[in-house]
């Protein structure tokens, strides 16, 4: 699901939501793995009322203690996701996807991580990647494709506030 159709479907995911999680994950020493990270930072600046944010970095799985706790209505991840698309780009990632990576920075693999909030917490997940860019030095959003990434996360941020 590409940026230009992730805004109306994130809006019905979250519609009516009293509380929401946001995590971020990613590898800080990564410059091409932590975008969910910055993308979690940047929504937890702008205090937006009923989402709270946690910083996950590689491990997930350890916000499974605080979901129980705070019992939010929706979880929202925030990773880097190699999809082929603009650097900057944000779009949904159904676990199955995930799951056809052969490869994860993540101590357990995030579908299993989802899996268990959704089925034994019962808090719906919704995983949002966040495309790098794989052909610059260091990996690093620049530019364009910066400014491309900073419209889309605040597009995720508007959704966020009119939920």
């Amino acid at each position: 699901m590409t940026t230009d159709l992730i805004f109306p479907d994130l809006r019905r995911r979250l519609a009516g939501t009293r509380l929401i999680t946001v995590v971020g994950i990613g590898d800080e020493l990564s410059p091409s793995d932590r975008h969910g990270m910055t993308a979690a930072r940047e929504i937890d600046r702008q205090s937006i009322p009923g989402v709270q944010v946690f910083l996950a970095e590689t491990v997930p799985e350890n916000i499974t203690g605080p979901l129980r706790k705070y019992r939010p209505d929706h979880v929202l991840f925030l990773d880097a996701a190699e999809m082929g698309e603009r650097p900057g780009t944000i779009a949904r990632i159904e676990p199955e996807q995930v799951r056809a990576r052969l490869f994860s920075t993540h101590a357990l693999p995030l579908p299993v991580v989802m899996e268990y909030i959704e089925r034994d917490i019962g808090i719906p997940v919704t995983l949002l990647g966040i495309q790098p860019e794989t052909s610059s030095p260091g990996n690093a959003l620049s530019g364009t494709d910066r400014r491309y990434f900073d419209e889309n996360l605040r597009q995720v941020s508007e959704v966020l506030r009119d939920r």
